[in-house]
């Protein structure tokens, strides 16, 4: 039977790593992408930042106080977007199967490899082709799972790689501290803790029967990440363009509000999809059919998000400049296109932390208890 070999590769420090292929300037130096006001957020900062404590996710205001020589950088997101492609076609011409799972992180499945070239060798040779042709620092970690492979890639960082071999995954794992485990937040690590949990070699020696009592169905698997053996696939690659949805009424209205309180459910509807399937929209379409059967669209591009109320926003603003009045609505409809692999983490260009996390939690609600557990208000007007 093969030895499974996943790599898991990040572009480091990417957005920032965008801005200074754009302007070589910027190399070397504490760079922050984000605004230093009053509600500014940022999104992500160079190596040189962090040594003063700067992190994303931090007000602007407080980076600054930390390091009075940062500079900060505007968002590019289109930037962002092509960066990551060219890094998508890259690998998607060198290796049998690969999983974006972010807008600047992915898993490749090498197993098999081995027999004929060496996963090891083909992984570095990857890395040196990327970072050639893009210009992007990368950093990857190899190992025979995800979970380890991504641990791997975190120490490695800045701009290096890890081999852990295969048999020595157990011993890898266990001098480091809880939290370095992937979806393992903070209060999982916090509940942890006042079990006396803090390395994860605390956790390899912990009853599985002990962590499902605490953690439920979740407890078996903080156990097997904890001991090297938990082999989740690597999911190929999808390039999705494009998701819709569309409401015909039984009876043509000329209705507003029941109107609005319609593109306002598609609009949920279709971001908490693409918020399940790692997905963020740059284009916006609003679709309105009359009970002439004349058709009109009109669609805006948008940062990438895959937050409701920012595109909410976008799409009242573009029916109340295309609806005519004096006409019956027969359909309705709305379209998120040109979409680009991606988590809400990337919005935290025009949010905080909070609203990211809040998203998370309505989602999970809904996917648990049923679609429109938790929903507007307004979209129940309908």
């Amino acid at each position: 039977m093969l030895q499974t070999q996943i790599i898991h590769i990040d572009l480091d420090s990417f957005f920032v790593s965008v801005e200074c292929r754009k302007d070589n300037r910027l190399l070397g130096k504490p760079v922050a992408i984000g605004d230093p006001g009053e509600r500014g957020v940022i999104a992500s900062c160079s190596y040189e930042a962090r040594k003063f404590g700067v992190h994303a996710a931090m007000p602007g205001k407080l980076a600054l106080k930390l390091c009075p020589h940062l500079i900060f950088v505007r968002s590019d997101y289109q930037s962002y977007i092509n960066a990551s492609k060219e890094v998508t076609e890259i690998i998607s011409k060198h290796v049998p199967l690969f999983e974006k799972s972010s807008i600047d992180e992915f898993y490749i499945d090498m197993t098999g490899m081995d027999k004929y070239f060496g996963t090891l060798k083909l992984a570095i040779e990857l890395r040196e082709k990327i970072t050639a042709e893009t210009l992007l620092p990368i950093s990857f970690g190899l190992s025979v799972n995800k979970t380890v492979s991504k641990i791997a890639t975190g120490i490695a960082k800045p701009s290096n790689y890890l081999h852990v071999p295969t048999g020595t995954e157990k011993a890898f794992l266990a001098p480091l501290l809880v939290g370095k485990i992937p979806m393992i937040g903070e209060k999982a690590v916090a509940k942890l803790n006042t079990m006396g949990v803090f390395t994860i070699s605390d956790l390899q020696q912990m009853p599985v029967s002990k962590l499902e009592l605490n953690f439920g169905k979740q407890g078996l698997t903080i156990w097997q990440k904890a001991n090297g053996i938990y082999f989740s696939p690597v999911i190929p690659y999808s390039d999705r363009k494009s998701i819709s949805s569309e409401t015909t009424f039984e009876k043509d209205t000329c209705d507003v509000k029941f109107l609005e309180a319609n593109i306002i459910e598609i609009t949920e509807g279709l971001c908490a999809k693409i918020r399940q399937e790692g997905f963020l929209t740059t284009c916006l379409t609003l679709k309105i059919r009359y009970s002439n059967f004349s058709t009109f669209t009109h669609q805006v591009k948008v940062g990438a998000t895959a937050a409701d109320h920012l595109l909410i926003t976008q799409i009242k603003n573009i029916f109340k400049k295309i609806y005519d009045q004096q006409t019956p609505v027969r359909l309705i409809g709305v379209k998120f296109s040109n979409l680009v692999q991606g988590h809400y983490q990337l919005n935290i260009f025009d949010d905080n932390k909070m609203q990211a996390q809040l998203y998370q939690t309505l989602d999970k609600l809904n996917l648990r208890y049923g679609k429109k557990t938790v929903c507007r208000a307004v979209s129940l007007l309908k």
